[in-house]
Formats: C-alpha cells, structure tokens, sequence
C-alpha cells in the first residue's frame, strides 16, 4: 500500500507537523495526502517574523523567481513533475490536459516577472529611492506581508502572488484544502532558489483561522465566491478575486463565423477559470446559434481528469449532483441544450457534467451573471436597444463588433475589467498585461522624495 504524502506548514524558521490534519481525497474519494492544520497562534506568530525579515535587493528576487520557476518544472522535494501534475488533477478534478498547461503557465509568469512589475509601474516613479536627484515619486509598498487565501479550482492563480514577492513583499500563503500540492511545490521551489523561509510560507488552517489569517497580515489576496466580495467589499486591505462572469457579445449579425472562438471560450481550461465565458449575446438568430453552440460542445469527450485526453473537470458525485439540481433551479423557463444526460458517472468512482447550453428569451442580467465551476454558458437574444446593461460586472468581454461607439462604452464601463476586440476567446492571457488590473495597483503606492543640501558637520 502507498504511503500517503503529509504535507507540513512551512513557517518562517520551522516546518510545522500539526497534530491535526485534514485529509485530501481525490474526486474519486482516494486518500492523496494528510495536510497539517496550523493553529491560529502559529500563523500569527508566522506573520509578525515575516514582518520583521528584510526583502533582497529586487534584481535578486527577480532572478531567483525565474529560477524558481525553471526548478518547479524539475523533482522538488522528491515528486517529479508528472507525479505533481497528476495528483494535482485527481485532487481537483481538473483535467490533467489542463493542469499541464497550468505548470508552464506558472514558469512563463516567473521568467516575466520582472518585466510584469515594471509594466504595472507608474511612468515618472523610480524603483530605489536612490535614484532620485533632487526631486521625484518613488514607488513603495503600502506593507510587508501578503497573505494569500488560494483557491482550489485551477493551478495557474497560483501565478498571480510571484508578482508580489517580486515587489519585496512577504507572502503567506493559505492553500484551498481540496488542492494544496500546487502552492507546496511552489513554496518549496522557491525556498529552493534562494527565497529565505521568512520570505514565503505555506500556512494551512481550518476555516475558524481563516480570518485571522487575513486579518493578521499587512495586506491580502483573497479569492471566493459571493459570499467573500459580500465579506470584504468595503476593506481596502483586502483584494477579493470574485466570479469572473466574463462574457462574449456577437453583434456583427453573422454568429456562424465565431462559433469556434465561443466554444473555446466557454470549454478553453475545461471551464474552471474565472476568464471562461458563461454567458453569450447574440444579435440575431439566437436559437440558432445555441443549438449549434450545443452540438460542438457535445462533442467534447467525457473522460476520467487524468486520461490524457480529458477536457472536462471531474467532481465527486454528490458535489456534481449539488452543481446539476443548482443550475436546474434557476433555468427559469429557460431551454437547457445539452448531448444526452448531464452528468456522467466515472468508472474509478466521481463524476463529469457534459457542457451545458441554456436558451434564454431575453437578456436578464441576473442568470447572465450565473457562473458554474463546468462548461455552461446562458445564451440570449440581444440588440443595440440593450446597450451594454447586460454585459456589466465581467472580468472579461469579447466584443465581435466594429461599431467604435459600441466598444468605446465597453471600454469607459467601469465593471468590465478587460475587453477582447474580436475573434479572441475571453481566456487569452499574457504575462505583463493586467488580469484583474495589475496586481501592483493594490499593493503598490507612489510617494514624493524631495532632496536638499545637507551640509556635514
């Protein structure tokens, strides 16, 4: 019988084995490893060293992030890269397909951390005090430590936090308890690169330590559902990555052409990513354009998440049952198009839910906004009468139009966090460009260095 792997809180100047663990289970209900459960005294304690530890010089920690990068790819802490990735996938349900590309998602972020940070800074602002000659802004950190409460839903978020170790923070890092392996391996690479062990932790906790966890350090990244952008909505020290409800708007009036850039929109990363589209407005033959929308998506192969081949995420079956009575309670009258039963049952055990496609009749901003961790996108009619009402609060719009005037309201709408203009599916992302703005903007401020004569005495 294997030996299940335990996975230790890395503090600042020990590894912590607590005697109270959380089992990690596959979808599939295998025990993948036991997850020591910090208490509340250690992480505050954790935090305050990791206060008092001085950042390197930035060209250094921009070196050993690349390198650290380069070495995740590599056997860390005696699990190669293939073992990683497939525990990764069956503790998650995402498709190892999928979490394969998330691996070298992370190692692309590191190689162009630094190049992402400069980006983010503000033109006419230096990086050292130095710099500046008599008088000019420096760019400072509004603290020292981050924590960072992670998800469990797709590897590569774990991305976004390397920006602020590269900006000189601390970071502390909480793993979602359903998947814990990605944040683990990228601490302990790190660490491996040259990070000392009261720059970046893994801090895992039970829930009750969760808000003290955030609240403990400096500054937090915190990602949740409604419930957490509910929760932190008016702190300023905290920055919630919420549902992406990003969305696709055809309004050239010939749907036919972007069928394709639709569908990877929707299944593109198995529809785990806050960036997939669940929702899309046509103007036109709406009907039309779902049910054909439907038929390509039916298409896509219902797998186990580790067969290579496998696009779709796995669940247990009582979560993906939870998931399917959901989204049949708020169709609303609405047409659920989907190739034969919804959700499929595993051989090994666990659960697929086929990409579903819900016809609307009119562009109701509330199941617009519904996301689901599958492929499902709600589908409706739209016209220019409907303006840009229905496409607010989303991560990501693509907009397949030419009308300028269209584009430049989606462009001043200030909910809408990035516009994709054209054949480019709502998922594309590039290191340097800002995802949910630049993570700096949160964590970085600018402040005036005047400089006089000083005279020695």
């Amino acid at each position: 019988m294997a030996v299940i792997p335990r996975l230790d809180a890395l503090g600042p100047s020990n590894t912590f084995r607590s005697h109270r663990v959380d089992e990690v289970t596959g979808v599939d209900g295998t025990a993948l490893a036991e997850l020591s459960l910090a208490p509340g005294l250690y992480v505050k304690r954790s935090i305050a060293k990791m206060r008092n530890a001085r950042p390197m010089p930035l060209s250094v920690r921009i070196d050993r992030i690349a390198a650290a990068g380069a070495r995740f790819l590599r056997t860390v802490d005696g699990v190669s890269l293939d073992e990683h990735e497939r525990r990764v996938s069956q503790a998650s349900g995402v498709a190892l397909s999928v979490v394969r590309e998330a691996s070298q998602a992370i190692v692309r972020t590191a190689a162009a951390v630094g190049e992402s940070v400069r980006r983010a800074r503000p033109l006419g602002t230096d990086d050292d005090w130095h710099d500046v000659s008599s008088a000019g802004a420096v760019w400072t950190r509004r603290g020292d430590v981050l924590a960072v409460q992670a998800p469990g839903n797709h590897p590569a978020t774990h991305a976004a936090w390397l920006e602020a170790l590269a900006l000189g923070y601390r970071v502390a890092v909480r793993p979602s308890r359903r998947e814990p392996f990605t944040p683990y391996r990228l601490v302990q690479a790190l660490r491996m690169s040259g990070f000392g062990t009261d720059q970046v932790t893994f801090l895992p906790t039970d829930h009750t330590v969760a808000r003290e966890f955030v609240d403990t350090a400096d500054l937090a990244l915190v990602y949740g559902g409604s419930d957490a952008v509910a929760r932190y909505r008016d702190r300023g020290d905290v920055l919630v990555q919420g549902p992406g409800r990003s969305k696709v708007l055809i309004a050239d009036g010939d749907w036919a052409e972007h069928v394709e850039t639709v569908v990877s929109s929707v299944a593109g990363f198995g529809g785990t990513a806050c960036v997939n589209a669940s929702a899309v407005l046509v103007d036109g033959e709406a009907a039309a354009f779902a049910k054909e929308l439907a038929r390509r998506l039916a298409e896509v192969a219902v797998l186990p998440p580790a067969s290579d081949a496998a696009v779709l995420p796995a669940f247990s079956v009582e979560r993906a049952r939870e998931i399917e009575t959901y989204l049949r309670s708020e169709l609303n009258g609405g047409e659920l198009l989907s190739g034969g039963e919804l959700l499929e049952t595993l051989p090994g055990g666990g659960a697929v839910l086929r990409p579903a496609v819900v016809l609307l009749d009119r562009p109701d901003p509330s199941r617009l906004g519904i996301e689901l961790p599958f492929p499902c996108v709600w589908v409706a009619p739209w016209s220019p009468a409907d303006g840009i009402t229905p496409l607010r609060h989303s991560l990501t719009v693509t907009a397949i139009t030419g009308d300028d005037e269209l584009l430049a309201s989606l462009i001043e709408e200030t909910t809408i966090g990035n516009l994709h203009i054209g054949d480019r599916p709502t998922h594309e992302m590039r290191p340097g460009l800002p995802h949910d703005g630049h993570l700096a903007e949160f964590l970085m401020r600018s402040k005036t260095v005047i400089r006089g004569d000083f005279a020695h005495h």
